[in-house]
């Protein structure tokens, strides 16, 4: 099944010394993950290889074994270094072993990669895909390491530890000769069908003895002759450690296909082999095994997931269940479950936490009494009014967290306090990254520290790939019967005794080599670690100085350059207001007096202020600053002697303002003037009114902007004048439109709209192409939907300063979208019957525009319709198309 996998390729071998797979793999940039509360190391699935991996968990937690093999030093192994050097002997299989296994003890990561185990094997990609059977692993794995290990002083090393005897006789009745054959064994083969668990098992094989009589005699070399004989078999040796694999598949001879035998197979944590054995005499304890490992089956016979219970024999790992820390943690937990509860009374978390809940930015004080007594099922006066006050007042008092509307009719949350309700966890505490809440700092040494729980003895743990968790030893028994169940276990002669000195230490026993690199790959891995934390911790913050911005026009403006005003600090989130203003400090050695930070934000009118930063003790990322975000550092008063007014209600607004000019030359028509006026956002429209048009005026507004359809313009009724830009719906670049009172007979006030006037009036803009200048000149030329095409003509020329010339040798083509001229339009078309709408660019070019009994075509010569230019002819309507083809080839220079 395995193939060549155990032969010892040496071209797949990385010199990466910690383990972390062959240079040709690109390195991952995020760091491998700490171990986690257990203290012990998972080992990575490579795709299927979760078989591999409870075998190698197995084997690295039979100390044993992983002594035998730490034993071996350069001098017998040889040194991957010296791989490439072809006079060198370097014994790849039992070297990667040992590194795999110092990375299991040492290397503070979540799991371990068997990478470079598995390419020293010269397994393929397609290889580790592939799920194999863990009992086969297991023989050609001890088989090919003592290949590896001949001529070394480990070359006995798997017959020490698991070699094992079994004699079969066969005892003549009448002779009473004996017939023996020994078989060796590195583990016992069981059977599971038909069978109610181990101990059976064993004595089926071990004790029962087969009889030949009747028609199936034996022939006994004794007497030469056909003879009942009893047939038995019995352990004579017994190795220090037992493998027994459980022969859970079988093949159905009736559907000819195999399954899974999944039925109830018991197997005791201890037990006594010695009925099993020939020499009986011994004492108990040669006899005793301890379970110490269960390799588990979780699926079907044609494919399905391994894991493994271990016991830590050694106690490296810090065992604690889920319910015996709850109990070590009672009085902690009614502790903080009291002030909970106290919190969860507190008015300012309840009120906080309704109007979090809200969707609307604002609800109305009153309906806020009234969710309060729909959560609480007790109004405030009959519950808070006593101690706190009426609930307005309350609002008031609480001011950094609450925003009333002027009028103290309406509530809000206040942003930051929006963005804490997110940022925080259920207790209302700040949350913080993991390397904040997780003090403990992984080294070599310090994992000689472990945490212990008060009951004594070795723990189990389930080691399912990456993932270690503590399990109890009464979850073996659920392992004994179904889809999901025990596939080989191992045992370990209870003699085996660990020295005190192993105890918890996972550094016993470990080579200095391995030591020194494993320390070494730990302090690469911790600054790793915190470049990443840092990088993912770290924002980038605008610093805005107050002494170099002016405040005109509704906002804040920098009067010096962008570079001189604005200042960049990285620095990390977990940090706290504090910090962030002590790194201000330091900055601006100049700065004197108090400073005060706000958050702001870059608008279309300018800079503005919002959210004045307070609580020096908070962190950065509780206050809700992020990357990139723009602080002011100022007095909290003014800037440039000038009265800054923060928030959301003081938020300027740019708006662009359209008036009606008066007649131009050459018609009625007429164009409008457009300025941009900025204003605040909880300002009045009657403010504007008042500031913008002349009394008996009227102002129609556009939230769409200037430039959109006419159907969006609105007359701001009387009855709105009260209403603020913001409610209105008034954003940056939105318009409004003044009318004078002599304007409004232009105006259809009782539909609402401009429809009626704005069809009346066009304005039109013409750029030169007639190239008499160095540079293409644009104007404006205003003109009612009825001025002829050739009126429009004389004006441009008139308006670019063009010679009078022109007026016969010129004509105006409409421009599309994409910059191209199309067909010249008649002059004696009107604006509406050119279909020509308000703002067209019109191109005014060389030649003669077309009559309105003529047609102006396109050709292209040639075949490339794409790469040829366009030429023009104009010919009458009632040409041939033999006429228009001598023309295109008169006008193309070809003969024809």
């Amino acid at each position: 099944m395995f193939g060549d996998l155990f032969e010892e390729d040496f071209s797949f071998v990385s010199n990466n010394q910690c383990g972390k797979g062959k240079k040709s793999k690109s390195k991952d940039t995020e760091p491998l993950a700490p171990r986690e509360f257990t203290k012990l190391s998972g080992i990575k699935n490579q795709g299927g290889t979760c078989y591999l991996n409870s075998l190698l968990q197995t084997l690295h937690f039979t100390p044993e074994f992983r002594e035998a093999l730490f034993s071996l030093g350069p001098e017998e192994l040889g040194s991957l270094e010296d791989i490439n050097k072809p006079d060198v002997k370097v014994r790849i299989i039992p070297l990667q072993l040992q590194r795999l296994f110092a990375q299991l003890l040492l290397l503070d990561q979540q799991a371990a990669s068997t990478t470079d185990l598995t390419e020293s094997f010269g397994w393929n990609s397609n290889e580790e895909m592939r799920q194999h059977d863990v009992q086969e692993l297991n023989r050609i794995l001890f088989s090919a390491l003592e290949t590896s290990l001949v001529g070394t002083s480990g070359h006995d090393l798997i017959n020490r530890l698991y070699h094992g005897t079994v004699v079969n006789q066969i005892v003549c009745k009448e002779c009473k000769n004996v017939s023996e054959r020994q078989e060796d064994f590195l583990d016992l083969t069981v059977a599971v069908k038909d069978v109610s668990g181990l101990e059976e098992a064993l004595w089926n094989m071990y004790v029962e003895e087969e009889y030949f009589e009747n028609d199936n005699l034996y022939r006994c070399g004794a007497c030469n002759k056909l003879v009942e004989a009893a047939k038995s078999a019995k352990l004579r040796k017994l190795p220090p450690f037992l493998t027994v694999s459980l022969l859970r598949f079988n093949f159905d001879f009736e559907k000819c296909e195999r399954y899974k035998e999944t039925s109830c197979y018991t197997f005791p944590i201890r037990i006594n082999l010695r009925p099993f054995c020939e020499q009986t005499q011994l004492e108990d304890s040669e006899y005793m095994y301890e379970l110490f490992s269960v390799i588990i089956h979780k699926g079907g016979c044609y494919g399905g997931h391994y894991h493994v219970y271990i016991k830590d024999v050694d106690a490296l790992g810090n065992w604690q269940l889920q319910e015996e820390e709850s109990k070590l943690m009672t009085e902690e937990k009614v502790q903080k479950d009291t002030e909970n509860i106290k919190e969860m009374e507190n008015p300012l978390t309840i009120l906080k936490g309704i109007l979090s809940e809200e969707e609307s930015k604002q609800i109305p004080v009153d309906q806020l009494g009234q969710k309060l007594l729909e959560k609480k099922g007790m109004s405030w006066n009959k519950k808070y009014r006593k101690q706190y006050g009426p609930i307005r007042k309350y609002l008031q008092n609480h001011s950094q967290i609450f925003r009333l509307s002027p009028d103290d009719n309406k509530v809000s949350l206040k942003e930051m306090y929006h963005q804490l309700q997110f940022g925080s966890d259920c207790q209302g505490q700040v949350l913080q990254s993991p390397s904040q809440n997780n003090d403990v700092q992984w080294t070599s040494e310090s994992l000689c520290t472990v945490l212990k729980d008060s009951a004594s003895g070795s723990h189990w743990f389930d080691l399912n790939d990456s993932k270690v968790q503590p399990i109890k030893e009464k979850d073996i028994e659920k392992q004994f019967q179904g889809k999901e169940s025990a596939y080989m276990l191992f045992y370990r002669k209870s003699q085996l005794k660990r020295p005190s000195e192993a105890q918890a230490n996972p550094r016993y026993r470990v080579p200095g080599h391995l030591l020194n690199e494993m320390d070494a790959a730990n302090i690469e891995l911790r600054k790793r670690r915190m470049d990443c934390d840092s990088a993912d911790n770290n924002i980038d913050l605008r610093l805005h100085l107050g002494s170099h911005y002016k405040f005109y026009n509704g906002a804040l403006h920098p009067s010096l350059s962008w570079k001189e005003s604005v200042l960049d600090l990285t620095i990390d989130k977990r940090k706290t207001l504090g910090d962030l203003r002590q790194s201000i400090f330091q900055l601006l050695e100049f700065w004197e007096g108090d400073m005060i930070l706000s958050t702001a934000k870059s608008l279309p009118a300018g800079l503005h202020l919002y959210q004045t930063l307070d609580g020096d003790e908070m962190t950065l990322g509780g206050i809700g600053l992020a990357d990139g975000a723009d602080v002011f550092v100022w007095n909290g008063k003014e800037v440039g002697g000038m009265e800054v007014l923060p928030g959301l209600d003081h938020e300027p607004v740019l708006l662009n303002v359209l008036r009606l000019a008066g007649y131009n030359e050459g018609g009625k028509g007429q164009h409008f003037i457009e300025s941009q006026h900025v204003v605040p956002c909880s300002a009045e429209l009657s403010t504007l009114w008042k500031a913008l048009a002349s009394p008996g005026g009227i102002i129609l507004m556009n939230s769409s902007g200037s430039d959109k359809e006419v159907e969006n313009w609105k007359v701001v009724p009387e009855e709105d004048m009260k209403k603020t830009v913001r409610i209105v719906g008034l954003t940056d670049g939105s318009s409004i439109l003044v009318l004078d009172s002599h304007d409004q007979s232009l105006v259809n006030v009782a539909s609402g709209n401009l429809t009626a006037f704005m069809h009346d009036i066009s304005w039109l803009q013409v750029k030169n192409f007639c190239r008499l200048e160095a540079e293409e000149k644009q104007v404006k030329i205003t003109a009612t939907i009825e001025t002829v095409m050739s009126d429009i003509k004389i004006k441009a020329i008139q308006e670019l300063q063009l010679g009078e010339e022109l007026v016969d040798d010129s004509c105006l083509r409409p421009i599309n979208r994409n910059g191209k001229l199309l067909a010249p339009v008649p002059e004696d078309y009107t604006v509406k019957e050119a279909e020509l709408k308000m703002g067209s660019l019109l191109g005014l070019c060389h030649g003669k525009a077309p009559t309105s009994t003529q047609l102006f075509l396109y050709f292209v010569v040639g075949s490339d319709l794409q790469g040829a230019p366009e030429m023009e002819i104009v010919v009458e309507e009632t040409a041939s198309v033999r006429e228009c083809l001598n023309l295109m080839l008169e006008k193309s220079g070809l003969p024809g």
